[in-house]
């Protein structure tokens, strides 16, 4: 059966919703609140779960040709001295699939393409939704509405639809720290090319990743992490300072990063999360994405849990044909544990990488100079293979 979906929210869960049910037949518009479409953050880390979910929805080649390759991971202490180094090949061996960091820019066009710029609306926001026998209808601020069978809200971690469906608040949590990413050009004195490599100590943490397919114009995926109070100031004109001093006397090529920063080109956030979620459902309602579980990224998952969401809805829409109420219940039944476990332990990462337990944290840093690869890609392999495409 071949239902109008409507999703809320343009991102990277709304769009791979749209394309996912538009690929099994479905009507599907789009409509967010943004007049344009600006990526938030400079990259995604999209793991082996989120490229097979692409791959199966036909934009898994595209993303390989614009992805940097991701082909080692290394972690060092501030002042330089290798913890550990390894190559990822054994995990991409085992699960069948490479990562594929990239330039969100890069991923929202691919999905923007296929789903077709026809089917979004940008500029209005939805205020509210009513729901009854006959399907869902969606309150928008121009004064418009918009009938539909199902209702996706895919708005963000900020969303409002959300507790309207759930019927109470979903406070956010800061998570300590706070976090600044850009891009770079790559070069070998920052670090080699195809490696991920990360420097830890005092319970900060700075990261180089590959990002680009375009061999002409390697750049890396950089991000700075600082345990900070929430509510600090945000002033781009200091973001090259602010970093200069929280990472003083840390390794030349973190030195030589900081010096190359376009810092009108950076993204400053305080991170936070969403405590697991009992439902993501409600009467004609989902919800997925960062809606659905906003996470700490400390384990690279926000984006590829919102494309198993888009997944996971529409093969039970299919599995169901089209009986929403079971659909929707499949869904949930396939969802709630699973991120609210990635979000868990996203959680207790960022706690760990950032000084929470600050004990922990050194015992963390002896970890990493006694692993060579086996337990950090044994973690990885759990949750990629834990996806609905394992």
């Amino acid at each position: 059966m071949s239902l109008n979906v409507l999703v809320i929210g343009a991102g990277m869960g709304g769009l791979t919703a749209a394309l996912a049910l538009a690929r099994r037949g479905h009507r599907v518009a789009v409509v967010d609140r943004v007049a344009e479409l600006r990526p938030v953050g400079a990259a995604i880390s999209v793991w082996s779960n989120g490229v097979k979910i692409l791959k199966a929805l036909g934009v898994g080649e595209a993303l390989e040709q614009v992805s940097g390759e991701m082909q080692r991971m290394s972690y060092y202490t501030h002042d330089g001295a290798r913890l550990t180094d390894f190559s990822l090949t054994p995990l991409y061996a085992e699960v069948g699939q490479r990562a594929c960091p990239v330039a969100r820019a890069a991923l929202q066009q691919l999905l923007l393409d296929a789903v077709g710029a026809q089917a979004v609306t940008l500029g209005t926001a939805c205020t509210g939704y009513r729901q009854d026998a006959s399907g869902v209808t969606a309150h928008f601020d121009d004064g418009s509405e918009r009938h539909a069978d199902l209702l996706v809200i895919a708005d963000g971690t900020h969303s409002r639809l959300r507790e309207q469906a759930l019927g109470r608040p979903v406070p956010r949590r800061y998570c300590g720290y706070v976090n600044w990413n850009v891009r770079v050009p790559a070069s070998e004195d920052l670090a080699p090319l195809h490696d991920w490599v990360q420097y830890v100590g005092d319970h900060q943490r700075v990261s180089l990743m590959p990002m680009s397919g375009d061999p002409a114009h390697p750049e890396f995926y950089c991000f700075f992490d600082v345990p900070l109070p929430a509510g600090s100031d945000n002033d781009p004109a200091r973001y090259r300072d602010e970093l200069a001093h929280h990472f003083a006397g840390w390794a030349p090529p973190v030195q030589r990063l900081i010096a190359r920063i376009d810092p009108a080109a950076m993204a400053r956030v305080e991170i936070h999360d969403i405590d697991p979620l009992e439902t993501l459902v409600a009467p004609r309602v989902a919800i997925l994405g960062d809606a659905a579980h906003g996470m700490a990224p400390d384990l690279g998952q926000g984006g590829c849990q919102a494309m198993e969401d888009a997944w996971v809805l529409a093969e039970a829409l299919e599995t169901s044909s089209g009986a929403i109420d079971e659909a929707l219940a499949r869904y949930d039944a396939a969802r709630v544990s699973r991120v609210g476990e990635i979000v868990s332990r996203a959680r207790q990462r960022a706690e760990t990488t950032h000084g929470a337990d600050p004990a922990a944290t050194r015992a963390w840093y002896a970890e990493l100079a006694a692993e060579d690869g086996r337990h950090i890609m044994g973690g990885m392999r759990k949750t990629i293979l834990g996806g609905p495409l394992g």
